[in-house]
């Protein structure tokens, strides 16, 4: 793989956030928030956001896995790591890299609803991406809306590799 194109420039990314960060501010006044990372492509964003919400949040992450090395989901989520944060009557904010098929956001809604005994679910994404969309989701929080591409950069990876790049960018074969 190589990149092919810049899709979404720091600044661009920047700016974004800060804006996720005052709405999830105003809509999370007196709750007790906990944003979730979905590990290993939300660091990132989850890093920013978390700086941009000017509230006292808690945070978490989990591992799921769904793609393993290759460019699309398998179908089969995975839990890897569960949460370590007693969840009980609070606010869970899951924080995606990316949105693409639904299927592993559906589940983790799923999941989160079903086994912690949490006020409310709801999701944030940098991405959505809904070119392989196979799931209906809904996603209270969302970056961008892109239309295609196989996208790295800011967390984003192929086979783990472009996290680091501080752009997103599409690369191809």
């Amino acid at each position: 793989m190589h990149i092919v194109a810049t899709v979404l420039d720091r600044e661009k990314i920047a700016n974004r956030v800060k804006a996720l960060g005052k709405q999830i501010t105003a809509d999370y006044q007196g709750k007790k928030l906990v944003l979730v990372g979905i590990l290993n492509g939300a660091f990132i964003f989850l890093a920013d956001l978390a700086r941009a919400i000017e509230l006292e949040v808690e945070i978490d992450f989990i591992r799921v896995a769904s793609y393993g090395h290759e460019a699309e989901s398998s179908g089969v989520v995975t839990l890897r790591k569960g949460p370590e944060l007693d969840l009980e009557g609070k606010h869970a904010l899951l924080v995606e890299d990316i949105v693409d098929s639904g299927i592993t956001t559906a589940w983790l809604r799923e999941y989160f609803t079903a086994r912690h005994k949490v006020a409310s679910v709801s999701i944030c994404t940098l991405i959505d991406k809904r070119e392989r969309r196979k799931t209906a989701v809904q996603l209270e929080y969302v970056g961008f809306q892109l239309d295609k591409g196989f996208l790295v950069g800011y967390g984003l990876d192929y086979a783990e590799c472009y996290r680091n790049r501080a752009e997103i960018c599409e690369v191809a074969p």
